[in-house]
């Protein structure tokens, strides 16, 4: 019954409550009576934020005292109207309705306290006059145009208070679904950068950790395979950070902070993994066709997650196939490598689940698992040609 409302919104209405209810007893009222019904609807105007249902219940009491006063309609009575606005406006889905119920049963009721506030003198002649009255065309003509004219104005009150309610929750729920999508947005870009993230990580890491090992083992037989080998670590480690950077500030800037890298830059990531020890070919079959720069992320990041997991999972003792078949509708992805002998087969971490991700994100399919003693990564990245 009691609403949530500022202690602000409170105390406004306790004054126009109150500056109603002092301006008009400073014009005259005709008694006590109406006097009371004055104060009641100055108390309905305090509540019909508050407790509309409460407002409504005092703004019927003020009514019925003024009726029993014999007062006209009056200025006052706009309070009435206010209050009507306020429930459909304020009110819970049953004050709401009640008080549409209210603006029709007060209308009956007003039309006939304006026929019948003054009855005739109880005789017999004036009583027949009165009761023929009441039964000519007249009669029921001015019952009829009051209870219109009264219906009119109170619904129209109530009408007006439901469609200012009807518009603030619609605003309100656009705002609601300005904010899912906000957060749904903001869920997507963490998801994207933390594929991202585990993508330049695990690469880097698996070519820091193969040339280390290279390393180690090539020291004795060839130092000068520790120059190489720390030089290639060193440059893979400035790219990682340099990316990863790249990705930090992306959780505080909206647009990217730098290039994104494309399929002119497999090369580049093929002979970056063949200097960590991996035996790779790549390999393009038909004409590579001009495709969205998304889909494109998407196709390299798959070949870049595809060779590092062969690196870390794999025999790097054979032969790594990455090809790409271009078709005029897709660019199809198989990488097949051997699986070493301590790895699993059956194993699916992040970086399978990246992938797939990014392939079902570009419109295409993804899939991967053990071939005949290799692991194959299959997917199939739609093509849209420029125009």
């Amino acid at each position: 019954m009691i609403r949530a409302i500022t202690s602000r919104q409170l105390a406004f209405d306790v004054c126009c409550g109150l500056a109603f209810t002092v301006l008009r007893l400073l014009f005259g009222v005709d008694n006590t009576a109406f006097a009371l019904a004055v104060g009641l609807l100055g108390i309905s105007l305090a509540l019909r934020r508050v407790s509309p249902a409460l407002a409504l219940a005092v703004a019927w009491l003020a009514a019925i005292l003024q009726m029993h006063s014999g007062t006209t309609p009056d200025l006052a009575d706009v309070a009435i109207l206010v209050v009507l606005f306020s429930t459909a406006r304020y009110g819970n889905p049953v004050v709401k309705w009640l008080g549409l119920a209210s603006a029709v049963v007060g209308a009956f009721v007003a039309t006939l306290y304006l026929l019948f506030r003054r009855p005739p003198t109880v005789n017999a002649t004036e009583y027949l006059d009165f009761v023929s009255s009441m039964l000519s065309p007249s009669f029921f003509v001015a019952l009829i145009g009051y209870f219109v004219a009264l219906l009119a104005v109170l619904v129209l009150s109530w009408t007006a208070g439901l469609l200012v309610r009807t518009r603030a929750t619609a605003r309100d729920s656009r705002r609601d679904q300005l904010l899912a999508e906000q957060a749904v947005a903001v869920e997507q870009e963490r998801n994207r950068i933390a594929r991202d993230m585990h993508d330049v990580v695990a690469h880097s890491l698996a070519v820091v950790i193969a040339q280390a090992d290279g390393a180690r083992y090539a020291r004795e037989a060839d130092p000068s395979a520790v120059d190489v080998a720390l030089t290639t670590i060193s440059s893979t480690a400035r790219e990682a950070l340099a990316d990863v950077r790249i990705l930090l500030g992306q959780l505080r800037h909206s647009q990217d902070a730098g290039p994104q890298p494309a399929l002119v830059d497999l090369e580049r990531l093929v002979d970056q993994l063949r200097a960590s020890g991996l035996l790779v070919s790549l390999e393009q079959n038909g004409d590579p066709l001009s495709i969205p720069a998304g889909r494109q992320l998407a196709l390299y990041r798959i070949v870049q997650e595809g060779l590092t997991n062969a690196l870390r999972h794999g025999d790097i003792e054979r032969e790594v196939v990455a090809a790409i078949d271009w078709s005029p509708d897709a660019a199809s992805l198989t990488i097949r490598n051997a699986v070493a002998e301590h790895a699993s087969v059956d194993h699916v971490g992040h970086g399978l689940v990246g992938m797939r991700e990014r392939a079902l994100l570009a419109g295409g399919t993804f899939s991967a698992g053990p071939e005949g003693g290799d692991f194959v990564v299959r997917a199939s990245i739609p093509v849209l040609v420029a125009s």
